[in-house]
């Protein structure tokens, strides 16, 4: 692992990290935020997932969460969407490739080489993070947006244990019934549906739900709302009577002001539950 910087923020550290990985075959980058109590030891850990075409960098800059988890006392883990590098195949459209990596282990080529995500963020990065950072392997929550609201979801409801809670902001809910996700899934997965599933969170929260509390937010004047298929989780959530809030916010979109918006409520909902 070697550093590539590390800036002071609201007492604490903002750093930003690359490694070899193992899972991708390839570099990957990543953000860490530890507060100022990481100095007097281990921190609780809450994983944020960006959306398609985000990087690492997209939700450390503009979420404006570091001020809010230094008060609360927790680290902020910020992974890559993707592998990335000129060795690893991508496609011209901002929706496959690479930016767009679905946080699944593609099984099909020319992706299957190097589209390992769910490996990298269930297993890899997670070691690396509690080895060499003064976080708490314990207490471990997890977020997203959009993209990476899909993955929070679906890594939370498929780990059981692993997470004290989820939240989303616009996640993609029903990804096999979206053309954000049956694109994709098609190119990863193959042509079997059935195997999509384990990867939509909508039937993940009808099959298996989530036994900590659950966090939605959703613009209703999101753009995307046809493609986020929101009213899919929502009506699993209410059908499964999974602990919980999904809220609507009146005229907010899907950009990152209204990430930023609400990421205090988020954090604050994770540190409750992270004790």
């Amino acid at each position: 692992m070697r550093m590539i910087s590390e800036n002071l923020a609201f007492g604490g550290v903002q750093g930003v990290y690359a490694h070899a990985s193992q899972a991708t075959g390839c570099d990957m980058t990543f953000g860490l935020y530890l507060p100022p109590a990481a100095e007097a030891g281990p921190v609780p850990l809450l994983w944020f997932l960006a959306g398609l075409s985000c990087t690492h960098e997209n939700a450390m800059v503009k979420a404006g969460a570091q001020a809010f988890a230094a008060r609360a006392g927790l680290a902020l883990c910020f992974p890559d969407t993707s592998p990335r590098g000129p060795g690893v195949a991508d496609d011209a459209a901002y929706d496959l490739g690479q930016g767009a990596g679905f946080y699944l282990n593609a099984t099909e080529a020319p992706w299957a080489a190097h589209y390992r995500m769910w490996d990298y963020l269930a297993e890899e990065l997670p070691r690396i993070v509690t080895a060499n950072f003064a976080v708490d392997e314990e207490r471990q929550s997890v977020c997203g947006h959009s993209m990476g609201g899909h993955g929070a979801l679906t890594l939370a409801m498929r780990l059981p244990g692993r997470y004290r809670s989820v939240s989303a902001f616009a996640p993609i809910a029903q990804p096999s019934r979206s053309d954000w996700g049956r694109k994709q899934f098609a190119a990863y997965l193959g042509p079997d549906e059935s195997r999509w599933l384990a990867h939509d969170a909508s039937y993940l929260m009808q099959t298996e739900g989530f036994a900590g509390e659950v966090l939605i937010d959703q613009g209703t004047a999101d753009p995307y709302l046809d493609l986020l298929r929101p009213e899919a989780l929502a009506g699993a959530m209410a059908s499964r009577r999974q602990p919980g809030s999904f809220r609507l916010q009146a005229g907010y979109d899907h950009s990152y002001f209204f990430v930023a918006s609400f990421i205090a409520e988020h954090i604050a909902f994770h540190a409750k539950a992270l004790g």
